[in-house]
């Protein structure tokens, strides 16, 4: 740890002369990814625990209660299913961002970062960045696990369905930066966690990912098929399958931008107050 924190001053006291703030910012923010990163190499548990829940979720819902689920006709129930593991998977790893804040708070290491002459963004920025590696890096592993259980893509085409990856992805940072507000407004870890998916996983299943929404109450369908996660499913779904994409993709892309534009800068003012406990 020192000496990732000895790095991080070591860029963040570099004069700035012959470069822009906006370069040096990126650097900082690099320097913090970087150490984020290197925390998941040196701890393989965590990404080895944060992939086994969604490999779970997959053999259960595809051996267990796929046989009862009815999404249509034409569509095998894993085709359905994956785009929704892929949502839940990035969800999930997404809640990490506020647990690293909170610990790193707790530990007084953000008070740390915060007395080097750094950028003030970088320490959330890097962060953000590290977890979105980590998301992409899961969401290969469960297109692997997708494919060994019989997951194919539809009627798509290639630039389609790279299409539907990216979407994940800038929804699983966006997803970020409401963690890290999480994150920095709870006193530990733990409490970060329990906070985080208290509201996500009702989220999650009363969506699309794992039964259509046509299958819910009435009361719960005007719910489910306009919240964020059931739109940027049905859009993922659209763009690995084939079918009608335009109106979902511009209400998840709606959505993402929305939630960064509201806990972006509400993140970076939490991070200007936040104090070690």
């Amino acid at each position: 740890m020192s000496t990732i924190s000895g790095s991080a001053a070591a860029v963040a006291v570099r004069p700035l002369e012959g470069r822009s703030r906006v370069v040096w910012s990126l650097l900082d923010a690099w320097v913090i990814c970087r150490r984020n990163l290197i925390q998941v190499r040196r701890v393989p548990e965590l990404l080895v625990f944060s992939t086994i829940q969604p490999v779970m979720f997959v053999l259960l819902f595809v051996y267990v209660f796929g046989g009862a689920i009815n999404v249509g006709p034409g569509v095998d129930y894993v085709d359905f299913l994956m785009p929704g593991i892929f949502i839940q998977t990035v969800i999930f790893g997404s809640m990490m961002t506020g647990v690293g804040l909170a610990e790193d708070r707790h530990r007084g290491l953000i008070d740390r970062f915060r007395s080097l002459p750094m950028s003030r963004g970088a320490l959330l920025a890097g962060r953000t960045l590290s977890d979105l590696v980590r998301n992409a890096f899961v969401v290969v592993i469960m297109l692997l696990v997708g494919i060994a259980v019989g997951f194919r893509f539809g009627d798509t085409t290639v630039i389609a369905a790279l299409v539907g990856f990216a979407l994940v992805l800038l929804f699983a940072y966006a997803f970020s930066w409401v963690s890290a507000v999480i994150g920095l407004s709870v006193h530990n870890a733990e409490a970060a966690q329990s906070a985080g998916f208290i509201w996500v996983f009702p989220l999650t299943f009363a969506s699309s990912a794992f039964v259509p929404v046509s299958s819910m109450p009435g009361w719960l369908q005007a719910f489910a098929e306009h919240q964020p996660i059931t739109v940027t499913i049905d859009a993922t779904r659209a763009l690995f399958l084939g079918g009608p994409v335009a109106s979902t993709l511009a209400q998840s892309l709606a959505w993402c931008v929305g939630l960064l534009a509201i806990f972006v800068p509400w993140c970076i003012s939490a991070y200007r107050r936040s104090t070690s406990s």
